[in-house]
């Protein structure tokens, strides 16, 4: 089956960084698009970011971009998202999840295995 873990949540202020991880095991997902999400209190899961298996392709929500990066490592096995300049709109529990193999995509539903979440909270 396969886990995804994410870590690195945090309580921070307005204009700090935090860089999350997202590590898998049981199974890699070196060959898979993979993705974060988030979801605030009371509202819908949003997509936040997502880059392809090979990294060639990365693309950014309009609310995140040019403060948060994704890279991702296929030999640990791990992808990242670091924030910078965050906002307290930002706070949220973060998700990662595992997409299309070989295949770049951006739809929700493509995304079958999902982490546990970690909580971003920042304060203003």
């Amino acid at each position: 089956q396969g886990q995804l873990v994410e870590s690195g949540g945090g309580l921070v202020q307005a204009g700090d960084s935090l860089r999350l991880s997202c590590v898998a095991s049981g199974r890699s997902f070196s060959a898979y698009t993979m993705g974060w999400f988030r979801q605030a209190p009371a509202k819908e899961r949003e997509f936040v970011g997502a880059i392809s298996w090979s990294s060639d392709r990365i693309f950014y929500a309009d609310s995140v971009k040019g403060r948060f990066t994704m890279s991702r490592d296929n030999a640990k096995n791990t992808v990242y998202l670091q924030m910078s300049s965050l906002k307290p709109e930002d706070t949220a529990v973060y998700y990662c999840a595992a997409g299309g193999r070989f295949q770049f995509t951006l739809r929700t539903a493509d995304f079958r295995s999902w982490g546990q979440g970690t909580q971003v909270t920042v304060s203003s």
